[in-house]
Order: C-alpha cells, then sequence, then structure tokens
C-alpha cells in the first residue's frame, strides 16, 4: 500500500518570495547572507516552506536549478540542535555518482558548518576505512552513492535506523543507471516515519515506482521546464562529414574559453584527448576507468583554468557545476533523449546563457532529429566544415595552434617495499618440479577474494 494511503492530507503550504520569511534558524540565515545568497530560486521557494514543516517533497527541476540548497536547508534547518551517534546518521541523501556527492558536499559545508553539523560523503573509488572512521565519529548528514553506502552497511560501519530525512537527489539517472532494487532495500532500512523528499529532473515510471512506495502525500513542485525548454540555451546541430568531424571537433576545441566535450566511450575520450593534445588544445578526460584522484584533479584543473577543454562520458552529464561555462558540444550524440537533456545542463545554469551543440553525421541524422523531438527541442540546423564562419559564429571556432602539448605526467608507481640491505631470496637449486607447480611464489599468502555482489558495483559509484 503506498505510503501517501497512511494520513490524511494536508493543506499545500504557499511559495516566499525571500529566506527571511522561513522558519530557519539564525546561524542558516547568517549564513546565507555570508555566501551571497540573497533570493531563492523557484524551486527553493515552492519546497522550503513544505519541507521545514516535515512534510515529504517531489521536487522536479533541471539540473542548475537551485535542487540542492532547496533540499539542503531543510534538511539542516530540522536536525538543529540533534547530534548523530557513532556510525548511526541522522539524515541520509542519495546520489547516483561520486562527482555529484561532492558538488551536494561542497554546496551544503558552509550552511552544515554554521550549525555545527557533521557532514560526511561516502563514495566508491576512495579509502572505505577512512569512510567508515567518519561515521564512527559521527555523522549527522551523510552524503552517499548506493554502492559504498551498501558496503558499509555490510560492514556493520553505518546502520539507517535512526535516519530522519532522506533526500534521492537526481533519482532519474540512479534508476537509469540501475541502481533501483539497491536504493529500495536502502530506503527499506530508513524509518517509516521519517520524512522523505525526492528531486528529479524527470519524473519517468521508474521514479513514480519509488515516490508511490516511499512518499507519504508528497508536496509535488515542477517549478522549472526541462532543460530544453530553458530560453537562455541555444541548441545546434551541426552536420558535418565522417573526414572532416576530427578537424571539427579540433577547431571548436581551440576556442577561447572552456567547453565539455561528451563522447560515447571511454577510450573515445582517451583517444580525442591524445588528438587534440597534439594539435596544441589543453584537454584532459574525465570518465569511470580513472581514479578518484585522477577525477578530482581533472575537474579542478578545469575550474581552475588549467585544463580548457573536458572531454567525458555521460559520468559527467551530472553533479558537475562549473561557472560561467557557455559551451557543451556533444561530439558523439547522446544515446537519448534525457542524456542530451542532461548533458546539455551542464551549461546555462541558475539563469545564466549557454549554448549546446551536436556534431552529426550523415547516418545519424534521423536517429538524432527523433531523439530532439522526444526533447522537445526545435534545434538550429547547419552543415559546416572545419573553418567556416559560421562554426566560428556559434561556437568560437578557431584554428589550433598545432604545438603539442605535452601529456600530464603520470603519478610514479609505487614500489614494493624490500626490507633494507638484504637481497632478494634464491630459490633452492632443486626445488621439486612438482611442488613449484602446485604453489608458485606468494600465492599461499595471497588473501581470498570476496565473491561480488548482485546489483550495482561500487567502484562505479
Amino acid at each position: 500500500m503506498p505510503r501517501s494511503a497512511t494520513r490524511a492530507r494536508r493543506p499545500v503550504l504557499p511559495p516566499v518570495s525571500s529566506f527571511a520569511e522561513l522558519e530557519l534558524p539564525p546561524a542558516l540565515l547568517a549564513a546565507l547572507t555570508r555566501e551571497g545568497v540573497t533570493d531563492p530560486f523557484p524551486i527553493q521557494a515552492a519546497t522550503l516552506p513544505n519541507a521545514l514543516a516535515g512534510r515529504d517533497v517531489l521536487g522536479r527541476g533541471r539540473t542548475g536549478s537551485g535542487k540542492t540548497l532547496a533540499f539542503g536547508l531543510a534538511t539542516l534547518a530540522r536536525l538543529d540542535g540533534r547530534r548523530a551517534a557513532p556510525r548511526r546518521p541522522l539524515a541520509l541523501v542519495l546520489v547516483p555518482t561520486r562527482e555529484l556527492a561532492q558538488q551536494v558536499t561542497t554546496a551544503l559545508t558552509p550552511y552544515a558548518d554554521a550549525l555545527r553539523q557533521r557532514l560526511v560523503t561516502v563514495v566508491g573509488g576512495l579509502g572505505i576505512g577512512r569512510q567508515a572512521a567518519a561515521l564512527e565519529r559521527g555523522a549527522d548528514v551523510l552524503v552517499a552513492t548506493p554502492g559504498r553506502l551498501a558496503d558499509l552497511i555490510e560492514r556493520g560501519d553505518c546502520h539507517l535506523g535512526d535516519v530522519a530525512v532522506t533526500v534521492l537527489d537526481e533519482a532519474d539517472q540512479m534508476t537509469d543507471m540501475g541502481f533501483l532494487p539497491q536504493v529500495t532495500r536502502l530506503l527499506d532500512q530508513t524509518p517509516p516515519g521519517g520524512q522523505r523528499m525526492l528531486f528529479s529532473a524527470t519524473l519517468d515510471r521508474n521514479v513514480d515506482t519509488l515516490v508511490r512506495r516511499f512518499l507519504d502525500d508528497p508536496v509535488t513542485h515542477s517549478v522549472d521546464p526541462s532543460a530544453g525548454a530553458v530560453t537562455t540555451m541555444e541548441h545546434h546541430l551541426l552536420h558535418v562529414v565522417d573526414t572532416d568531424k576530427l578537424e571539427t571537433t579540433a577547431h571548436i576545441a581551440a576556442r577561447d574559453g572552456r567547453v565539455i566535450m561528451f563522447v560515447g566511450k571511454k577510450h573515445g575520450a582517451d583517444r580525442l584527448v591524445r588528438k587534440l593534445r597534439s594539435r596544441g588544445v589543453l584537454a584532459a578526460a574525465l570518465h569511470g576507468g580513472k581514479t578518484q584522484s585522477q577525477r578530482n584533479r581533472t575537474l579542478e584543473g578545469f575550474r581552475t583554468g588549467d585544463v580548457a577543454v573536458l572531454v567525458a562520458t555521460n559520468v559527467a552529464a551530472r553533479g558537475i557545476h562549473i561557472d560561467d561555462l557557455d559551451l557543451v558540444v556533444n561530439v558523439d550524440p547522446p544515446a537519448d533523449h534525457k542524456d542530451y537533456l542532461h548533458r546539455g545542463g551542464r551549461t546555462a545554469r541558475a539563469g545564466a546563457s549557454g549554448t549546446v551543440v551536436t556534431l552529426v553525421l550523415p547516418d545519424q541524422r534521423r536517429e538524432v532529429d527523433a531523439m530532439m523531438s522526444a526533447a522537445g527541442i526545435a534545434p538550429r540546423t547547419t552543415r559546416v566544415r572545419p573553418g567556416d564562419a559560421e562554426l566560428a559564429r556559434i561556437t568560437g571556432a578557431r584554428t589550433p595552434s598545432g604545438t603539442p602539448v605535452p601529456a600530464p605526467a603520470r603519478p610514479a608507481a609505487k614500489q614494493a617495499a624490500k626490507p633494507a640491505g638484504k637481497a632478494p631470496a634464491k630459490a633452492p637449486a632443486k626445488a621439486p618440479a612438482k611442488a613449484a607447480a602446485a604453489a608458485p611464489a606468494g600465492q599461499a599468502r595471497r588473501p581470498r577474494r570476496r565473491k561480488p555482489r548482485r546489483g550495482a558495483s561500487s567502484h562505479n559509484t
């Protein structure tokens, strides 16, 4: 039975026009002023009054619409004055990717600090021991990806029995990535009477399954149009022939200003980075095959301008916020209209303007046209070649310098520790062949590998 059948319907509180109208702790209001956050975005104005009153909330808004503060301020305010016990968080924010987890943590840290609340992030790709230790010290708000959180619960390092507020951010991507069974198991471990908030750019069938099962009489707000309908965003389909695609991409990459370029596969991202750097373009790759520290360094370099072109797979389509990014290029068209909207959502954020360009080969035209129709977008279509004035007008393209950029330095490989002054032990002169075959060197000490669990693996999140 849906949770919404368990309580009588309650009136929906109206939106506010300022943060001062909300029942927020004074320390939070002061932090908003320090951070220069003056007026609430529409989704914040609509959802915060009801979220602060303890209502379940279903919020639909495109990426960059202000969802993080919409749920974050409500969560922190409702926990004010409480303190989590070791390994037992009071609030849980579930997100689909490591990058989004870091973005949420960065956005909420000044406000958590203002209330002296402990904010802990747990994601795959980083040391699980340190994350377990942070949970042991106490996490008032836990920001987590599903796979790593499931690992920590299985180890006994985290328990969800005290969670009073649960947030699902980018719920549609979690279901698209196959996390629905895992998310369902995690939500089942939170107390049934707790507050739940679900935020998503789209509300498709899989998201509706979560809403019906876990939200109780939710207040629903759909205050922003889809990313494709944003009036400050331009959409262009650039028709190119196969032989011109790489050179066209290099000309766009050589523009003055940063750009995210999306490709379909990891090896395609690495290959394009090598080709762009050989033409003098400061490019770096971001994809799931990189370690978390590599991904963090690449993103920081892109933010500071040390990297001009970020070549990414869909791992960057959500959860990455870069100020003043005005161009997104789909070097490879996305698989469907939802991926298109989320890739495009990296630009034209928070009311800024931006351009989304998709390179289309002759055999891709029909499929891309259908995708744009499904997204509700009427793009401008232009045939281009490298060096065209129209290509430069749309994207700022220019001829690459041609001076190769050195490949980024790789971290030195770790050497196995050896006792000082000792030579390697020599094998016995007449080792029995049968024994040597049965027990290769070192095998006796090799730990038994754990059998992988079913479902989404934590190292991908």
